[in-house]
C-alpha cells in the first residue's frame, strides 16, 4: 500500500467542507445521512466541523461483493429515514461508478425532500457509469482501489487515519 492522502490533508479538507456546508445550509437545519459503513469516519469528523444545527441518520446500501469489485446491483438493507420537506445531505465515503448513488438519490427523491445534495470525501470520475455529480467533493482521485479513513477491503483497514492505494495481490492488500 502507498499513502494517497495523509491524515493532515484529510483533516484540512474536512474542515474546508464543513465551513462551506455551514455557510450554504445556514438556517436550514439539514439532515446528514451517512451511507454505512464507509462514511462513518468521514461523517463523524465532518459533523464536528459544522457550525449550524443539524441532525444525522444512516442508511445501508452496497453494490460491492467480496473484495475489490462492484457487483453492479445495489442492495439497500437498512433505510428508515423520514426526509419529507427536509434538506438532505447524503454523506458518502467514495463515489465510484455512481450506481449506488443514483439508486439512493432516486429513492430519496420519491420521499420529497426540500433539497437533496451529495457530499463525498472521494470522487473517482474515471470510473463513473452514471451522470451523477457530487455537490461537495473532498478529493478527486484516479481510478485506483483505496482503503483507510472508513474505506475497507473485506472489512479490513477502515481504521487507518489516511487513505492508501491498494496494490492488488492474489490474497488482497
Amino acid at each position: 500500500m502507498r499513502i494517497l492522502l495523509t491524515k493532515t490533508q484529510i483533516a484540512d479538507k474536512v474542515q474546508e467542507l464543513g465551513a462551506q456546508i455551514s455557510e450554504d445550509y445556514q438556517d436550514k437545519n439539514p439532515i446528514l445521512i451517512g451511507l454505512l459503513k464507509g462514511s462513518v469516519v468521514f461523517l463523524a469528523d465532518l459533523m464536528r466541523t459544522l457550525t449550524i444545527p443539524h441532525t444525522i441518520d444512516f442508511i445501508r446500501a452496497s453494490s460491492y461483493g467480496a473484495g475489490m469489485t462492484s457487483s453492479g446491483q445495489v442492495r439497500v438493507t437498512s433505510m428508515d429515514v423520514d426526509v419529507e420537506n427536509r434538506h438532505v445531505l447524503l454523506i458518502e465515503d467514495i463515489i465510484d461508478s455512481g450506481v449506488t448513488l443514483q439508486y439512493i438519490k432516486e429513492v430519496f427523491l420519491e420521499k420529497k425532500p426540500a433539497s437533496l445534495c451529495v457530499c463525498a470525501l472521494l470522487d473517482k470520475p474515471a470510473s463513473r457509469r452514471t451522470s451523477e455529480k457530487v455537490d461537495y467533493c473532498g478529493f478527486t482521485i484516479p481510478d485506483v482501489f483505496v482503503v483507510g479513513y472508513g474505506l475497507d477491503w473485506n472489512e479490513q483497514y477502515r481504521h487507518l487515519p489516511y487513505v492508501a492505494v491498494v496494490e492488488e495481490q492474489k490474497n488482497g492488500p
